[in-house]
């Protein structure tokens, strides 16, 4: 066997572990893809799934061989990559990890711009907390990862931007205020320093703790939550269109009287940032940047 598709087959096949969204993703039929499945299985002269109600499940050998077709792949990728790079066009795969408030609330018009102008480039794009950003660059799954926060890499580091932090409330306009109301301070998670960030100012401020708090796993939840009056929350400024109604935003001010900023930073190792696709997209960020500012 070594047709590139079957390979392609089976690491898909492993990824959805389910025939029907495997068959979806591979454009197929799920009878034809039964077929081809059997007839690879017959080639290796051994069972590489197993099926049950629940769905699929590897064989010992299936695993074997999977591991064997995805480092195939990716090699392969990189080898489509290094041809590409001959050429003056921009083409390949720009694989990029991204925080996922950058995601939501800033990246989506930078894409735009790319997607216009480099039809030809393929994007693939993963969206998570900062410390899966940089797993996901440790274990050579991206070429570049966006994170907030100040992060402890040793490739290259671009600074992006900065954004200021915000009590956000429609009632609230003194942070003082906070003390006298009973509605509660909704918090969204975050494995970042963020929160410890948040935690310091609010102590420093306070010398107390909430009355009342509600937390939720996504910031997009916590900020719906606030803007329809439930309570306050604290929200970095990337997050705050100016399309908000009736909204009150009081910046968070440090020791010095100074605004709490959050930074965001692009990441990765000096081989990825030589790639035409890698290098295209740096520098239509820096274009989006100086547009911005």
């Amino acid at each position: 066997m070594s047709s590139l598709s079957e390979f392609q087959l089976l690491s898909v096949l492993a990824q959805e572990m389910n025939m029907r969204k495997a068959a979806e993703r591979l454009f197929v039929s799920q009878p034809a893809l039964s077929q081809r499945l059997q007839s690879i299985e017959k080639e290796w002269g051994t069972k590489l799934f197993l099926r049950s109600q629940k769905g699929l499940s590897l064989t010992p050998a299936g695993e074997l061989i999977v591991n064997f077709v995805n480092d195939v792949l990716a090699k392969e990728e990189k080898v489509r990559e290094s041809i590409q790079a001959f050429n003056s066009e921009v083409h390949g795969t720009l694989k990029i990890a991204v925080a996922s408030i950058v995601g939501q609330n800033w990246l989506p018009q930078v894409l735009k711009k790319f997607v216009s102008k480099y039809p030809q480039a393929k994007i693939s794009l993963i969206t998570g907390w900062s410390s899966e950003i940089l797993k996901a660059l440790y274990e050579d799954q991206v070429h570049i990862g966006i994170i907030r926060g100040t992060p402890d890499w040793k490739g290259v580091k671009i600074h992006l931007f900065q954004d200021s932090l915000f009590l956000v409330d429609k009632e609230i306009q003194r942070p003082e205020q906070v003390l006298e109301t009973d509605r509660p301070f909704i918090q969204f998670k975050s494995d970042s320093n963020y929160y410890q960030e948040i935690q310091d100012w609010w102590h420093r401020q306070f010398q107390t703790v909430p009355k009342r708090t509600i937390v939720v796993d996504q910031i997009e939840t916590c900020k719906q939550m606030t803007f329809n009056g439930i309570g306050y929350a604290i929200l970095p400024a990337i997050t705050l269109n100016g399309a908000e109604q009736d909204i009150f935003k009081v910046p968070l001010l440090d020791e010095h009287n100074e605004p709490i900023k959050r930074d965001t930073w692009m990441l990765g190792y000096e081989s990825a940032f030589q790639l035409k696709q890698v290098q295209a997209f740096v520098e239509l960020i820096k274009e989006h940047i100086e547009e911005g500012n």
